[in-house]
């Protein structure tokens, strides 16, 4: 069922971009989970630890193969006596069986060694599919927040524009000044460079969400940057979660479980193990002297007992017990590199929602004070420096406001992929 609803958004968002060219948060999501390259990667890794699954466990299955030939011989050399020449055929066909009985444990422990590597492979999926989810969500925040800066810079363009055309009618009705004029043409120039620039970055943004989507074509977004500041959650419970949910934890876990199936194999090879041997089949055998044919068969059990091999096992096992040493310093590593992530996050998350509730206020209170100072220069009160440091106030407000929002909602995505809860 979750993979049908999985298709069925996949289906609706390439329809979105191949008709409207625009997509949803949710749907650029749904893209992602199919065609990150990254989770492609993930699946095909899973593919191969199913066949390495597959060959451990064929160990402890019986082996049984079909070996055949047939031979035919003939020497004109012999004795008159002998009958001159002799000629020979014979063939044979036969079922070889091979199965191990006891192995000290080696054998079990590359199944159980598989089964856990197997467990490691969703795991690397998972960790795939989470990192696809919270770069996809800050890539799609970012064309957002381009997107406004845009507009804010063509809609500071055209208001210096205008400003132009203003002081051009004032001096042709001859109450404003050469300087007037220069003044008002030098801010729109000098307003271009940061259009052009916004243009280009939003074109960046684009680009880095299309890679993360695989997608060929050009593709935009719809969506809102709006953001309200909640309730900042608890160190602790955001630790234990992390502890208990990342996947690379996980599977680092996972892998000391591993190694510590790889320490009981090394172990093994200077131990008694016992197999089945056995055939059966078909032999046939004539000349010019004689014929023969029939079954045959052959059944026993095998001790093998390398008991000195130089300590090239006891090497293999303290080389194994040092691996699984380390890969548990790993994992408190990890484990001490998840706690700072989830702290940084918690901190990045408190600073973005404090500076958005400073912001949320401050564009009301800019866009009055450029209404006032611009009349205030129409009627001659205010001075031109005056409303242009209250245009730049504004344009500042609203651009720190959207990059504030954008910061927030990347912050909250950005705790969820740390305490591994992204995309749930």
């Amino acid at each position: 069922m979750k993979r049908l609803v999985l298709t069925m958004l996949i289906s609706l968002a390439l329809a979105a971009v191949a008709e409207a060219g625009t997509l949803t948060l949710d749907q650029a999501l749904a893209i992602a989970m199919e065609k990150n390259r990254d989770i492609r990667m993930a699946r095909e890794y899973g593919r191969y630890v199913q066949g390495r699954y597959l060959e451990e466990r064929s160990a402890a299955l019986p082996q049984l193969s079909l070996n055949a030939y047939y031979r035919g011989s003939r020497d004109d050399g012999q004795p008159a006596a002998m009958g001159g020449k002799l000629t020979m055929e014979n063939g044979s066909a036969m079922v070889s069986l091979s199965q191990p009985l006891y192995t000290w444990g080696k054998i079990g422990a590359a199944i159980r060694a598989a089964e856990t590597g197997l467990q490691t492979a969703g795991e690397e999926l998972r960790q795939a599919r989470q990192a696809a989810w919270r770069d996809v969500s800050i890539a799609f925040y970012d064309v957002l927040l381009q997107r406004e800066l845009v507009s804010l810079a063509t809609e500071y363009l055209a208001q210096k524009k205008r400003h132009s055309d203003e002081a051009h009618r004032r001096f042709d009705a001859g109450v404003a000044t050469d300087y007037d004029v220069l003044a008002a043409d030098v801010a729109v120039e000098n307003a271009r460079p940061e259009t052009i620039r916004s243009a280009n970055q939003l074109r960046i943004a684009r680009e880095r969400l299309r890679f993360l989507l695989a997608e060929d074509g050009d593709i935009d977004v719809s969506g809102s940057l709006a953001a309200e500041p909640g309730a900042l959650p608890d160190f602790s419970a955001s630790l234990q979660r992390a502890l208990a949910r990342r996947p690379e934890l996980t599977e680092q876990r996972q892998r000391v479980a591993i190694y510590t199936e790889l320490v009981t194999i090394a172990g093994a090879d200077d131990k008694p193990r016992l197999d089945l041997k056995g055939g059966g089949g078909w032999n046939s055998m004539e000349s010019s002297a004689f014929s023969a044919s029939g079954s045959a068969w052959n059944l026993g059990v095998y001790l093998s007992f390398p008991f000195f091999d130089g300590m090239r096992t006891k090497g293999r096992v303290a080389q194994a017990e040092s691996d699984l040493a380390s890969r548990r310093i790993e994992e408190q590593k990890l484990a001490d590199a998840v706690s700072l992530e989830v702290r940084t996050a918690l901190s990045n998350l408190q600073e973005a929602g404090e500076i958005l509730s400073a912001l949320s206020g401050t564009v009301r209170q800019a866009e009055r004070l450029l209404r006032m100072a611009e009349q205030g220069y129409e009627y001659g009160v205010k001075i031109r420096l005056e409303v242009e440091d209250a245009q730049l106030s504004l344009r500042q407000a609203r651009g720190s406001l959207a990059r504030a929002c954008r910061d927030y909602l990347a912050a909250r995505v950005s705790l969820a992929w740390a305490t591994g809860v992204a995309g749930e």
